[in-house]
């Protein structure tokens, strides 16, 4: 999620019954990649949990060894989400930071039907339940768990070597995940803004801690009320005559040809559009410059706001803020040629919309008074049906299938979990924000948007991700201490005695 301003990033399209977003904001050019890994391909099974088929497909893997203590040192496990793993792998700073001190092997596995671990190559987006409808978590999870048994059987080294998976959004609920249903395979996580609970979390939580990081960032909330006088104004200006109203916006949005303005539907588009970039800078408000979609300034909500806090008399007056605001965003450069609202998908496969449809059902709803959003209710029947007239059968919603998975909330069989959570991240509705017993942590980082502790170390991070990271190293080396795995076996003696770690607050 290539034109000159959206270089490597992609909206979902969202559907119209009810929103849907990307967990991550990853993305990836050619040119940019600073990451040293080699390129492995593992023969993987395509179906874990039948005996119907024996076919196998290609998976993607990505190893460093560079740091690696071949005798037996831990595996630092990326658990691949919605997109190229070379995104993630050079994303996630924290483990490429960590890693000397521990001695680890770096791999970063990739999701099957994302980036280029397709099963059915570009049939793989077929509506064929035949060829689709191994695209889950659980199949996901089952792979990472042959990955890893594989790594350890085929490497010299890694028999008894412990492993600590890392992810953040989507990848974060994987590495919650698998050490919750394998802990015999991994043997702790960091699960970066991983939104377990979004499932059941009140629809209207998302949108309106968007609406708060947008309202802390000017005076007066001005700026998120002005974003909420928006849409109204959209409204009017496309009822105006001869469609004068729809050529204002094409000339002063300057909109590429294929997104020209011509009747309400385009409109909701536009709005799509705009929900999805607001969404995405409170997840990308990181307290400095990144290069994601195309470059970004520090704190990039407060510099939209910066537009959007000021006054205006009517509705164009309005709309050429946002349009400022918008290119805070996309053309930050000043390169951009024209806003195109129709981008093709640019992360490997948008196959998110399938698992939103079928698995990962997160309710999003926004009343447009307590969040800046236009109104929108949560209708599961209306999202069923987009749903299936997106995907066929095989697109049918199952709402309450990850909670049954997984538990939710409900963390009384895990351990050994740092979830993590910034305060900024929208994501955090439907984070772990209390530890529990067995090893279950929660850190909060009031400062933190989209998993910023799993980035790497910045001179502008604020005290609060510091002392975070340093949390997260604590548990790291206590998991693998304690993994009782190769080198790390204790004798007969040593297991009578319990052995107390004390950790930083």
């Amino acid at each position: 999620m290539l034109n000159p301003f959206l270089t490597s990033w992609a909206f979902l399209v969202p559907l119209v019954a009810a929103h849907t977003f990307h967990t991550s904001v990853e993305r990836l050019t050619e040119s940019s990649s600073t990451r040293v890994f080699t390129t492995h391909w593992y023969n993987q099974t395509l179906d874990h949990f039948t005996f119907t088929t024996q076919t196998k497909f290609r998976q993607k893997y990505l190893v460093n060894d560079t740091f690696w203590d071949r005798n037996g040192g831990p595996i630092f496990f990326y658990t691949g989400n919605e997109g190229d793993i070379e995104a993630f792998t050079e994303n996630s700073g924290f483990m490429w930071d960590i890693a000397p001190e521990f001695g680890a092997l770096l791999v970063f596995a990739e999701h099957r039907y994302y980036g280029e671990s397709l099963p059915f190559g570009a049939e793989s987006r077929s509506k064929d339940p035949g060829k689709v409808g191994y695209l889950s978590s659980s199949q996901a999870l089952a792979d990472y768990v042959d990955l890893i048994t594989f790594i350890r059987q085929s490497v010299e080294g890694a028999s008894q070597s412990p492993v600590v998976a890392f992810g953040g959004s989507y990848g974060g609920m994987l590495a919650a995940w698998i050490r919750t249903k394998y802990p015999h395979i991994v043997q702790g996580a960091i699960a970066a803004s991983a939104p377990i609970a979004q499932f059941t979390s009140p629809c209207d939580a998302f949108g309106r801690i968007v609406t708060s990081d947008f309202s802390a960032a000017a005076e007066n909330s001005s700026c998120s009320t002005n974003i909420r006088a928006s849409w109204s104004a959209l409204d009017r200006l496309s009822l105006l005559p001869n469609s004068t109203g729809f050529s204002w916006l094409n000339t002063n949005f300057q909109l590429c040809p294929s997104s020209h303005m011509a009747s309400a539907a385009n409109i909701s588009t536009l709005k799509s559009y705009l929900t999805d970039l607001w969404t995405n800078l409170a997840m990308m408000d990181y307290p400095y410059p990144t290069s994601f979609l195309a470059p970004l300034p520090a704190n990039p909500v407060v510099a939209v706001c910066e537009h959007l806090s000021k006054p205006y008399t009517n509705d164009t007056e309005l709309l050429h803020l946002v349009y400022e605001a918008v290119n805070v965003y996309l053309n930050y450069t000043g390169q951009a040629k024209c806003l195109n609202l129709m981008e093709e998908d640019g992360i490997g496969a948008d196959m998110w919309s399938y698992q939103a449809c079928t698995e990962m059902v997160m309710p999003f709803c926004y009343d447009g008074t307590n969040d800046m959003f236009e109104p929108a209710p949560w209708d599961l029947d209306a999202y069923t049906k987009e749903c299936q007239d997106m995907w066929g059968p095989a697109g049918t919603p199952q709402p309450a299938l990850a909670n049954s998975l997984y538990g939710g909330r409900n963390l009384a069989s895990a351990s050994n979990i740092v979830f993590s959570n910034g305060l900024l991240d929208p994501w955090s509705s439907g984070g772990v924000l209390k530890s529990g017993e067995g090893g279950v942590v929660a850190v909060i980082i009031p400062e933190g948007a989209h998993h910023l502790d799993l980035r790497g170390a910045n001179a502008a991070d604020p005290v609060s991700v510091i002392q975070a990271r340093k949390l997260e190293r604590a548990h790291i080396d206590k998991w693998i201490k304690n993994s009782n795995m190769g080198k790390y076996k204790k004798s007969k003696s040593s297991r009578k005695g319990k052995i107390n770690f004390k950790l930083d607050p």
